[in-house]
């Protein structure tokens, strides 16, 4: 196997580097939309929960992670990967970071509504997981909460209505589309 690097844009581990594993289907998110993205979140993320449900690389939960959030959860189905994601672990101390080698979907099932302030949701693009994800995504996320969404295609707010969540930020760069999504008001009886 071939590796590459990506690395941490920002806070405790700027400009480390971290080994990615060269892994069909893995694409790790891009220098420049993470540093988009934690430029529209904010460079201070102190006290926040969040969860990296399709982990791989481990580049939004550890850019995360180095940014302050109190508790990271990386998600990731492979064996590899999460070897790998506990080496970078490791390798950082990052102590605030929980690695779990397990259904991402299922992992957001779990958790208990609103308690996430960022999920991050970086699927494979030929999959079909993209909506699953996002139901889960949308109960879990605090009111003032972000969901990030990396898609080969640009989600709207038509699209994301009935599940909750609209388009606050969106970029595109390259084949990819980065979304920063925020819940619609719930509607009270």
């Amino acid at each position: 196997m071939q590796t590459h690097e990506v690395r941490i844009i920002g806070g405790q581990w700027k400009r480390t580097r971290l080994a990615v594993v060269d892994h069909p289907g893995l694409r790790p998110t891009p220098d420049r939309v993470r540093e988009t993205l934690f430029n529209w979140l904010g460079q201070d993320l102190g006290g926040w929960r969040c969860i990296d449900v399709f982990a791989g690389t481990g580049a939004l939960g550890f850019e995360a992670a180095s940014r302050g959030a109190k508790a990271v959860l990386l998600v990731e189905q492979d064996t590899a990967l999460v070897l790998q994601l506990k080496r970078v672990q490791t390798q950082l101390q990052a102590t605030a970071t929980d690695i779990v080698r397990g259904d991402g979907i299922a992992a957001l099932r779990h958790l208990a509504v609103d308690s996430m302030d960022a999920v991050f949701l970086d699927p494979p693009f030929d999959s079909p997981l993209f909506e699953p994800a996002l139901q889960a995504a949308g109960r879990v996320v605090a009111p003032d909460g972000f969901v990030y969404l990396e898609a080969p295609k640009q989600w709207s707010d038509v699209d994301l209505e009935s599940i909750g969540l609209q388009v606050h930020r969106h970029l595109k760069a390259g084949a990819v589309h980065a979304h920063l999504l925020k819940r619609l008001a719930r509607q009270t009886a």
